[in-house]
């Protein structure tokens, strides 16, 4: 197990070269002037001239990149150009809010999603199924910010019980926090659980049709036993699998859910530095996604091993 970890990090290497190599070409490339954006329309061009100098822009292209590669093998991730902070500052006080939602969101989803897939598919063709099986489809149907405009219209506008905004309440304590992870969580749970839903329900479906499962049966095992001690091993596999890929696409998908509720979390951070070309803070939050979705990807992997003898085997 400890070399198949080791290799799996060394496999990480040249993925990540060029993950950092795309991301800062893509954002370097892209239209816009960030020295122009500090200093507004009515610069000169001297002055563009030494803004540009003063933040690097001045360098050709791949002696920047090697500057910024060298950086981040000492830990760096550059100063911030429009509030002068390190990078590594900004992402520290903004992914632990996302991370917060992000697991929030997965832990119900996961729960609800997975009994709700197991008694659709145990209830097959029944109206319990019909019905799930319409709810999901609908809830995945949903955009998550038009649920989120809802969700503030009634539960904070009308009904005045939760903040319509932020991420927590400095003077707060822990528990008054938690009301600002409600409407998100909300907004993004709709369809995470349907998701979640619609694979447990496939997979139980396959699985309860396999010979194993007869095999089980004519043992004269009750149905509980059958589904609880040998459906359910391999039913796990693909819980695992939707959850690693939401759980990875979450971190850096939740751009449109953190902007409608100015939840001060890694997407908003991204959407406020690509108004302000702030190319030092767009390449490190990008590059601490790309970091968390390979490690959450590998952590998948090795869960299949546990889960699955013939892939530990293997």
């Amino acid at each position: 197990m400890q070399r198949y970890v080791v290799r799996r990090l060394l496999q990480m290497l040249p993925t990540l070269l060029l993950a950092s190599m795309v991301v800062f070409m893509i954002i370097n490339l892209a239209p816009g002037d960030p020295a122009a954006v500090r200093l507004g329309m009515e610069a000169t061009d001297e002055e563009l001239a030494l803004e540009r100098a003063r933040l690097g822009l001045d360098k050709p292209l791949p002696l920047r990149y090697l500057i910024w590669l060298s950086d981040i093998g000492r830990g760096r991730l550059g100063t911030s150009m429009s509030v002068r902070l390190p990078v590594t500052t900004l992402i520290a006080n903004a992914l632990p809010n996302t991370l917060r939602l992000t697991v929030t969101v997965m832990t119900f989803s996961t729960l609800v999603g997975s009994i709700l897939g197991l008694v659709s598919a145990l209830r097959q063709n029944s109206r319990v199924d019909t019905l799930i099986t319409g709810v999901s489809a609908v809830a995945l149907s949903i955009p998550s910010f038009w649920l989120g405009i809802l969700l503030i219209l009634l539960f904070s506008v009308r009904l005045q019980w939760l903040p319509p905004s932020g991420a927590r309440d400095p003077a707060g304590n822990a528990f008054s926090n938690l009301r600002y992870l409600v409407l998100p969580s909300l907004s993004l749970l709709a369809a995470s659980t349907a998701y979640q839903a619609r694979w447990v329900r496939s997979s139980v479906i396959d699985v309860m049709s396999s010979d194993y499962i007869r095999t089980a049966r004519a043992k004269g095992l009750r149905e509980r036993v059958v589904v609880a001690r040998h459906a359910m091993k391999n039913v796990m596999i693909p819980i695992v699998t939707v959850m690693g890929m939401q759980f990875g696409g979450m971190i850096g998908g939740a751009v449109v859910t953190e902007s409608v509720f100015a939840y001060q979390g890694i997407g908003r951070l991204t959407v406020r530095s690509i108004s302000f070309r702030d190319y030092p803070v767009v390449q490190g939050t990008l590059i601490i996604v790309s970091v968390v979705y390979l490690f959450t990807n590998m952590l998948v992997d090795l869960l299949y091993g546990f889960l699955d003898p013939r892939v530990r085997l293997e």
